[in-house]
């Protein structure tokens, strides 16, 4: 049996944990910059569809008090390592899906106690730790276990809590024929268009399909759907992450860029980002890319983006030699008379280690001590007490991310720790 368990409204919770005034509320959460809305509360879904331009939320007109925040990710982050530690402390065999949700192994549960009451268990067990609400399914594959937990939502009556076992299949059939095509894990908006053009509008009728047919004219990814629909385990739990294969830092500007040297501030520190990501990977790279474009919806403004990399001859993880070969690439595409908008820096070609056989010419040998040095700077970043960073970025550039409606960083900043006051 797997489960998974799932933060309701997972970024507003977060809010709502250290503003007890706001239960009950609709909370509203920005995307990057304050463009749009990501995030809402259950109170909120009702005035605010997803996508919602910020300065549409604030000219509108609505029943009660929304009360909206920019995307506080280290506060989200926080929270969700809070969230995790307690699943793993009555399941310990895990895999963290994403930031609010995690799948268990309940292999044995049912020797214990029923499963449901175990889900309830877990709720209470997150609940007292962190005040935050989760959603529980539980099912003998991850697919219907994330049906169960799709339902746990959908319907009161369950409480947050269902479970999905081989001895009542008339429940499991009741469901799937309640859940429509495209709220089944695994099948987005476009496969559930062409589902329904051949009559399949129900996780029912998809769990009912032929998986020969499906894997013919779909993929074998949608045929593992199938057949996880149907009972059959084809998942298994990732108790280990993979190795990434690939890593990416870039954020949209808060002001548009429009000279060289804050271009190459802001690469400079998306660079030292991405290195830090590189190094917490245990990874060397070879390949560092960096791209520039201008917004595409700008009116009157001609259009530019443009994409240049640096192959180095020794895997580095070392923030120097990755920033040195960003801003060589950057100064091959850079175009003077652009308005930027968004710029970002790629690794690839990953290696588990930096040894490699040395050009005798080489003229940039590896650096002595880089791995001490790099683990001496992230320790300083890392304890919270300070942060060091590489002058190339600079100190408070302009274009750096609009987070106009910042909520503190209660779990992260000492500063921002809530005071209790006894009257």
């Amino acid at each position: 049996m797997f489960g998974l368990a799932d933060v309701n409204s997972f970024y507003a919770s977060a809010q709502q944990v250290f503003r007890p005034d706001l239960k009950g509320k609709p909370v509203v959460i920005l995307s990057n910059n304050d463009g749009c809305c990501i995030a809402r509360s259950r109170e909120a879904k009702k005035y605010v569809p997803m996508g919602t331009p910020w300065f549409q939320i604030k000219n509108g007109t609505y029943p009660e008090k929304l009360h909206v925040f920019s995307s506080n990710y280290e506060l989200y982050a926080s929270m969700s390592n809070r969230v995790m530690t307690c699943l793993e402390d009555l399941s310990p065999r895990v895999e963290q899906y994403s930031i609010d949700e995690m799948f268990l192994d309940l292999r044995g549960i049912n020797g214990c106690m029923a499963f449901e009451d175990f889900g309830r268990q877990l709720r209470e067990h997150v609940y007292a730790c962190t005040r935050m609400t989760i959603g529980v399914g539980m099912a003998p594959t991850k697919t219907l276990a994330k049906s169960a937990q799709w339902a746990s939502k959908e319907w009161p009556q369950f409480r947050g809590v269902l479970a999905l076992t081989a001895d009542n299949p008339a429940r499991t059939e009741k469901l799937l024929s309640l859940q429509p095509v495209e709220e089944v894990w695994g099948v987005g908006r476009r496969i559930a268009r062409k589902l329904g053009v051949m009559g399949i509008t129900t996780a029912l009728q998809l769990a009912r399909s032929n998986p020969t047919f499906i894997r013919k004219n779909f993929s074998v990814v949608l045929e593992r759907t199938v057949r996880e629909l149907a009972g059959e385990s084809c998942i298994s739990l990732e108790e280990a992450p993979p190795t990434k294969q690939q890593i990416v830092c870039s954020r949209s500007f808060g002001e548009k860029v429009v000279t060289f040297e804050a271009m190459r501030q802001a690469v400079c520190q998306y660079a030292e980002r991405a290195a830090e990501k590189l190094r917490g990977e245990r990874q060397f790279c070879r390949h560092i890319s960096v791209f520039i474009k201008s917004s595409p919806f700008a009116v009157n403004e001609p259009y530019y983006g443009n994409v240049a990399s640096e192959k180095l001859l020794t895997a580095t993880q070392d923030t120097r030699d990755i920033i040195a070969a960003a801003v060589a690439a950057l100064e091959r595409i850079w175009r003077d008379g652009h308005r930027y908008a968004k710029a970002g820096v790629m690794l690839n070609d990953f290696s588990s280690t930096g040894v490699a056989q040395l050009n005798l010419f080489d003229e940039q040998p590896p650096r002595p001590h880089s791995r001490e040095l790099m683990q001496v700077l992230d320790n300083i970043n890392h304890t919270g007490l300070g942060r060091v960073w590489f002058a190339g970025r600079g100190i408070a550039p302009e274009w750096q991310m609009k987070r106009e409606m910042l909520s503190p960083a209660y779990t992260t900043r000492w500063k921002d720790i809530p005071v209790a006051k006894i009257m």
